[in-house]
């Protein structure tokens, strides 16, 4: 996948047959809903060419994201926490990866992977005592993270670099950090350029190796769908 960079617009051709296959069976199909909803927010972050919206960006990253792992507990009719989602998700896409998309990505920004890594203030450790002793401490994962390329253990890296994106994603939506902040403009701008590696290696992995794979219930399928969490009905598409 060197060099590679596709546009929503590739994306969506190479879905097309298995979008076209997968309506015959069910036209409201979740693969198909969760395919589509994740290339809605990614084609608007296509549309964003100026550092004073990269915040933007990165939430419609991040919501791309939890339209392909986002689960829906029956029990509770409500989505199951984040966390344990986008882990089971990363788990399983990064099995399926035969074509080492991800593996790819992680090797070939791996100087923007230890950035990420060596950024205290994208470490929840930190923040728990923002003092210097912790600041070193928190890099600590960035000289950990070498054994773990040494070892190809991508699915430590993996989790380890999307939950330090996860931690601004939380800061952004819960308002502790300012729109177009000068103070986190960097780690913005690292988040997205990494989140728009990890999310183009994801849905060609969907694509070429997951397309028949069952995703578990779906958040809010449209009224057409015919999949089992009925429960989880709404008008929202």
């Amino acid at each position: 996948m060197a060099g590679l960079k596709l546009t929503v617009r590739d994306l969506r051709r190479q879905w097309k047959p298995h979008k076209q296959r997968l309506s015959l069976v069910d036209p409201g199909h979740s693969s198909n809903v969760r395919f589509h909803r994740a290339c809605s927010w990614l084609q608007r972050c296509e549309q964003i060419h100026d550092d004073s919206e990269l915040d933007l960006a990165l939430l419609s990253q991040w919501t791309a994201f939890n339209a392909l792992y986002g689960q829906w507990d029956s029990d509770r009719s409500e989505p199951l926490p984040d966390r344990a989602s986008w882990r089971q998700f990363l788990d399983r896409i990064l099995q399926l990866d035969e074509s080492q998309f991800l593996v790819d990505a992680l090797q070939e920004n791996k100087p923007l992977v230890m950035s990420i890594y060596d950024d205290e203030y994208l470490s929840g450790y930190f923040w728990e005592d923002p003092t210097e002793v912790r600041a070193k401490k928190s890099k600590k994962t960035k000289f950990e993270a070498q054994t773990w390329y040494l070892h190809g253990n991508w699915i430590l890296i993996l989790e380890r670099l999307v939950e330090r994106i996860y931690f601004l994603r939380c800061q952004l939506v819960h308002g502790a950090a300012t729109f177009n902040s000068s103070l986190n403009r960097v780690a913005i701008r690292r988040c997205t350029q990494m989140m728009e590696h990890l999310l183009q290696a994801i849905l060609l992995t969907w694509i070429t190796h997951g397309a028949d794979e069952e995703w578990g219930a779906m958040c809010y399928p449209p009224k057409h769908s015919s999949s089992p969490n009925r429960a989880a009905r709404s008008r929202y598409s």
